[in-house]
């Protein structure tokens, strides 16, 4: 058997300086750079003076990059205020995880309009790689918290029953899967509370650009949300509740599809045909205008 030598006769030394332990975002931090996030961020209001050491678009991009890093509390931020890597990139210096509570709670309060111009920047980022005419996807999520975070509250949370937790609104481009919108609610509550709203935000948002439909599961309906997409012309898809009043106006309206159903529906194009059909021979809505045509 060979000769090992005793650990205590093996010379260690720290002599790596400028090290970090987090290489792999070096990719992510290169993205920032090429899209310009940081200029951007410059024109955001935040009420502080223009040779702050901390100015507010460091301190967003620095949450940003936190939260990419796997940074889901602001006291984790404490594992990389003395990293080289993220110094170098945000200036040389870091903010410590304390300031950031107090940096967040000032905004809240003396910058109303920040939430409106970080909206704005964001789909002004995105812009060019949105399609003429863009795909809105509504959607809503559970995101379960493990604290007395602002605003949470009980509501129905599948994965975590019981738990805190907060039910955002989302808004997404059907194409590319980009984000157009968000907004952070309650966890209790429902999803289509203050949808109308947020749609119409999201139409502020995408100013000029033309929705070319909309796609949206049960938890958003009414007549006054379908009525929304038929002022403005346009097509919607959207899964309903199967009750008994649906299952009726199904019945009602078997002989329509009989002509479609009996050469089989074997294609994606086929189901679009069968909506639009079925769009074309129903009779309206009672008291509303009639559904507009899926493309």
């Amino acid at each position: 058997m060979k000769s090992t030598t005793s650990v205590s006769k093996i010379k260690s030394e720290f002599s790596l300086q400028n090290a970090t332990s987090f290489g792999g975002v070096k990719i992510f931090l290169a993205y920032l750079e090429k899209i310009k996030l940081a200029e951007a961020m410059c024109g955001l209001s935040g009420g502080k003076a223009h040779n702050a050491i901390f100015p507010v678009h460091r301190i967003l991009l620095y949450l940003i990059i936190g939260w990419m890093l796997g940074c889901t509390r602001i006291f984790h931020f404490r594992k990389l205020q003395h990293d080289a890597l993220l110094r170098r990139f945000l200036g040389g210096r870091l903010p410590h995880h304390s300031l950031l509570y107090k940096e967040l709670a000032r905004l809240g309060r003396s910058c109303p309009a920040l939430p409106k111009e970080l909206r704005k920047l964001n789909l002004a980022s995105i812009r060019p790689c949105l399609p003429d005419k863009p795909i809105l996807d509504l959607d809503s999520s559970v995101e379960t918290v493990y604290g007395n975070q602002a605003g949470a509250a009980k509501g129905v949370n599948s994965h975590k029953p019981g738990r805190l937790s907060y039910h955002p609104l989302l808004a997404f481009e059907g194409q590319t899967h980009l984000n157009l919108n968000a907004r952070l609610r309650p966890g209790n509550t429902h999803s289509s509370t203050n949808a109308l709203d947020f749609v119409q935000q999201t139409f502020e948002l995408l100013g000029e650009c033309k929705v070319a439909y909309a796609r949206f599961d049960k938890g958003f309906g009414g007549e006054d949300f379908y009525q929304l997409w038929e002022g403005r012309k346009i097509g919607y898809v959207g899964k309903m509740k199967w009750t008994q009043r649906l299952a009726n106006d199904v019945a009602a309206c078997r002989s329509l599809l009989d002509p479609l159903c009996r050469r089989g529906l074997d294609h994606r194009r086929d189901y679009l045909d069968l909506a639009s059909y079925v769009l074309e021979k129903a009779p309206p809505r009672s008291g509303h205008s009639q559904g507009a045509r899926v493309r």
